[in-house]
């Protein structure tokens, strides 16, 4: 099963009366899916910043023993449609996870990535 994250966009209001009564309607929109996209990104690491204004998603991968990663698609968004995002997410998760099963994470103890933390007498420089 696919789902996809569709945002429907209410139409301004007129003072007619055939938009009042399609007011509640949204805008049906036609989503285009290239081959190249269609082929997808794997993506093993999200890093997430934000600003007053919007929300930067970069999705990475990291390789054991590879001690660089590349962004390979970054995302930027409003913190509106970032939260939608979050709201669509948890929705399908709980569908996943009602239909397959909970997702376990399970994160080994002492995997870190990127920086490691400093030790009580370790110098720092």
């Amino acid at each position: 099963m696919i789902s996809a994250f569709v945002i429907f966009i209410k139409q301004p209001e007129e003072k007619n009366i055939m938009n009042q009564n399609n007011q509640n309607q949204g805008q049906q929109i036609n989503i285009e899916l290239g081959e190249k996209e269609a082929e997808g990104i794997y993506s093993n690491l999200a890093i997430i910043t934000h600003s007053p204004a919007e929300f930067i998603i970069d999705f990475t991968r990291i390789v054991p023993g590879v001690p660089k990663a590349k962004v390979h698609a970054r995302i930027i968004t409003t913190p509106q449609h970032a939260k939608m995002l979050m709201k669509a997410l948890k929705e399908n998760i709980e569908k996943f996870e009602a239909r397959f099963g909970e997702i376990v994470i399970d994160t080994p103890q002492n995997q870190h990535f990127g920086f490691v933390p400093v030790t009580k007498d370790e110098k720092v420089n």
